[in-house]
């Protein structure tokens, strides 16, 4: 029940900013790039972000099997940290390089590096997540690690969200140029080199397994196929990531093709983010315009609103996970704020099939709505887990934290995949073609998948929190059990 240090908590936290500088650009605009920057067709884009997903079956358990296993002086989890900073930074960039490839060879060479870093980022994100399952037994400590982690990956979240496409135009010239992107990716990707090396110095394992555990690999699978709260946990990541992934990727589109240009315009010269060229800027046009957050005319659009409307959300939900995640789930218990706000979220989602494309006001107001239902779950998912991992020990006398994190990361990259399949071929069979003016038709296939379907996918997400059987009464007995047999156990 050992407590944790605040600047322990920070270190640990900024390896998820490391990660999510990575996540969130894989999310948000992966299937964007692959379209209207590499030249590749949507459905073709979706199926390779899909594809991955078979090799994962593969990686994921291998890694959760690998990790529970592995021993060194600094622990089991937190040397894979270390081992995968480089692999992961440069195979980042790889993912979003365009060489001057023919049609095959764009879809070979895109089909491979995304695969090499989905496999990396499972290398390097089970242990970073099972490494918060055992820094400490205590459930509100626990919480707190999971609280100021998600501060941190928010920030990365806003970071990407909001300044990727400004700055792409800014280094390269247009949202679309191959440079800009590989300029961009490039600064990120040594920010989260940085950031991942300072986790593995700064974090420490407290919980290590029963002593003289067995550790058959059959039994791991059978323990966690038979754990309700597990199956639960894993529908429930499966479909909360297929939908972040449907919805960052639609919303890129919708802000493309469906939002009003000219309305867009009005609005952001309303709130003095609009310059004319060759006029000294003042000091506030000066500072938006180093990040790129300067529109000159409505070419220039897509990217500063897209990215407005994701720092607006960002900011939200930030202070959501700062001020409301903790008090809520002490309040109510994590499962019951989970329920309550993802039903929520979906409720927003859907809403935005209502909204007029020349509406911004209200686009960014339902934008607020939905984080700000959304903020308080951030944190839970991966507390949640940890309290997984200690029902599977408290039921089965074994733990396998690395395991139980790995099946998780698994539906994580799986909702990731299928999202951008989902996106992809939904506004193929409508009529998309990329970096041209959208049919009705293309339209409407754009707004439903920044709209209903992720609303219906959200829904799906709420129904498996049904049957997570963990309350905050069965958490506390198992802490309290498991402390028991730990204490015995040194004692004897």
């Amino acid at each position: 029940m050992k407590k944790v240090s605040f600047g322990e908590k920070v270190g640990y936290s900024l390896g998820d900013g490391s990660a999510n500088l990575i996540f969130q650009m894989m999310m948000m605009f992966q299937l964007f790039f692959y379209t209207d920057v590499f030249g590749i067709k949507a459905t073709t884009a979706g199926a390779i972000l899909l594809f991955a997903r078979f090799f994962d079956a593969f990686v994921d358990p291998a890694v959760g099997i690998l990790s529970d296993r592995t021993n060194t002086r600094w622990g089991k989890y937190r040397p894979w940290l270390l081992w995968t900073a480089i692999p992961f930074a440069v195979f980042f960039i790889l993912a979003f390089s365009t060489p001057d490839l023919g049609e095959r060879g764009k879809i070979i060479y895109a089909g491979v590096t995304y695969t090499l870093l989905m496999s990396v980022y499972s290398f390097n994100n089970t242990p970073y997540s099972s490494l918060g399952g055992v820094m400490t037994g205590d459930i509100r400590e626990r919480t707190s690690i999971s609280s100021i982690r998600f501060v941190t990956a928010t920030v990365a979240t806003f970071v990407v969200q909001g300044l990727t496409l400004p700055l792409v135009t800014k280094t390269g010239g247009s949202a679309t140029s191959p440079e800009g992107w590989s300029a961009t990716v490039t600064i990120f990707a040594a920010v989260g080199f940085v950031l991942m090396i300072i986790t593995f110095l700064t974090t420490k394992e407290r919980i290590s397994p029963p002593q003289k555990e067995k550790t058959p690999v059959r039994q791991d699978f059978k323990d966690i196929l038979k754990s309700r709260p597990w199956l639960a946990m894993f529908i429930l990541t499966l479909f909360l990531f297929t939908t972040l992934a449907l919805w960052g990727s639609g919303m890129s589109y919708y802000f493309n093709y469906v939002v009003d240009k000219d309305a867009l315009f009005s609005f952001l010269d309303g709130v003095g983010l609009v310059g004319t060229r060759g006029e000294t800027p003042g000091a506030w046009h000066s500072f938006f315009d180093a990040f790129g957050l300067i529109v000159y005319d409505t070419d220039d659009v897509f990217a500063v609103g897209f990215s407005l409307f994701n720092m607006m959300g960002n900011i939200i939900q930030l202070l959501g996970v700062i001020f409301l995640s903790g008090y809520l789930s002490g309040l109510f218990g994590k499962r019951n704020v989970f329920i309550v706000c993802l039903a929520l979220t979906a409720l927003c989602t859907g809403l935005f099939y209502a909204v007029p494309p020349d509406s911004i006001g209200n686009i960014l107001i339902l934008n607020i709505l939905k984080s700000l239902s959304y903020a308080p779950t951030i944190p839970l998912l991966w507390a949640m887990m940890g309290d997984v991992a200690d029902h599977s020990e408290w039921v089965n006398y074994r733990r396998a934290t690395g395991f139980v994190f790995a099946g998780i990361v698994f539906a994580l990259k799986a909702g990731l995949g299928l999202g951008g399949l989902i996106c992809g071929s939904i506004i193929d069979s409508f009529g998309f073609v990329a970096n041209a003016v959208q049919s009705e038709s293309s339209v409407q296939g754009i707004k439903l998948t920044a709209s209903i379907i992720p609303a219906i996918t959200f829904v799906i997400g709420v129904v498996a929190l049904l049957f997570y059987p963990i309350t905050r009464r069965l958490n506390e007995k198992i802490q309290a059990e498991l402390a028991g047999r730990r204490k015995y156990t040194q004692t004897n």
